[in-house]
């Protein structure tokens, strides 16, 4: 099992580079970019960007060569103090191959992103020992109206001491808030339900589903022993799919050392239902033993909350009670 190791808290005045490993910033709108830009300046932080934020090719992405360099600049750079990714994508694995982790590991920063983030999140992880974060994007900060609880949890995971006990956000939302930021559409937030009951304490592990089950078999992907793993997916999956991918990491190595799951919420368009939910999971004998908590705040709704990929997480799930703490 590895032992990860953190980079230092964020502070007032600390420099964030921002950078486009998966999908080009370009794609974002220059409103909603000053938006975010302003957002973190008000937090406290400086904002730069990596030389190239902003290519874009024909998968609106940048050439590995490109994507590469600003990840190495941003870790070499001794001003940078964390590193904030700006939007999700497709092919953030292209680049596991060509990072320099002896840099990465000499360098911390912290490094926060989700969905196709997963992948680069996990394999320095698994290469380093190195905390990463699943969380907000650069993007995310754009958004003007239900952010509070994001950035609230972001603060705490970034920039405060001690463990952070997780509360469920008052409302969610699965709008394309990045369209129209007056038109939003809101849902009261009934919380968190436990499939199965129970307690566990291990650490964090996991993000995407999909996207952490392209590590499998590769030197990129880490240990499952002792974990709690968070999972969640986007409007391209479906029951069927979201059953497929949890019997593939069902399948890996390790699994049987699993103490506990943490489903994120599916965004609407997946089709998920609490009893097709509750059917995936009861079909899956390994899952028998162990807690399984769904509709947790993160994934590819909003808000979300900030979690440390090795740091440490614990469950407890009785008489419809839900406590979950993390802590790096």
């Amino acid at each position: 099992m590895i032992i990860g190791k953190q980079a230092p808290k964020l502070k007032a005045g600390d420099e964030i580079r921002i950078l486009s490993p998966s999908r080009s910033l370009s794609i974002v709108s220059e409103k909603n970019r000053l938006i975010a830009q302003q957002k973190l300046e008000q937090l406290g932080f400086t904002v730069s960007f990596s030389q190239h934020v902003l290519e874009s090719d024909d998968f609106t992405s940048s050439s590995i060569e490109s994507r590469v360099a600003d990840l190495h600049e941003a870790f070499a750079d001794p001003k940078v103090k964390g590193i904030l990714t700006a939007i999700g994508g497709y092919n953030a694995n292209q680049l596991l191959a060509h990072l320099d982790y002896e840099l990465i590991g000499a360098h911390p920063k912290r490094l926060c992103g989700y969905s196709d983030i997963t992948a680069l999140s996990h394999a320095i992880y698994a290469k380093t020992g190195l905390i990463t974060y699943a969380g907000p994007h650069f993007l995310t900060f754009g958004m003007q109206q239900g952010n509070e609880y994001t950035t609230a949890y972001f603060q705490r995971m970034m920039l405060e001491e001690g463990s952070i006990q997780i509360q469920s956000s008052p409302e969610w939302s699965d709008d394309t808030w990045y369209l129209d930021q007056d038109q939003r559409i809101f849902h009261r937030n009934v919380g968190p339900y436990a499939i199965h009951e129970g307690e566990a304490y291990g650490t964090i592990v996991g993000g995407n589903l999909c996207t952490l089950n392209l590590l499998q078999g590769t030197p990129y992907m880490p240990s499952l022993e002792g974990t709690i793993l968070l999972v969640e997916d986007d409007y391209e999956s479906s029951p069927a799919t979201f059953d497929r991918d949890l019997q593939s990491l069902l399948h890996q190595p390790g699994f049987d050392q699993v103490r506990g799951i943490i489903i994120g919420r599916f965004q609407q368009a997946s089709h998920m239902t609490e009893k097709l939910l509750r059917q995936i999971i009861s079909s899956k004998k390994e899952l028998a033993s162990i807690p399984v908590i769904a509709d947790a705040d993160f994934g590819h709704t909003t808000p979300q909350f900030t979690y440390p990929i090795g740091g440490k997480a614990s469950i407890r799930a009785r008489n419809g009670m839900i406590d979950l703490e993390i802590c790096e």
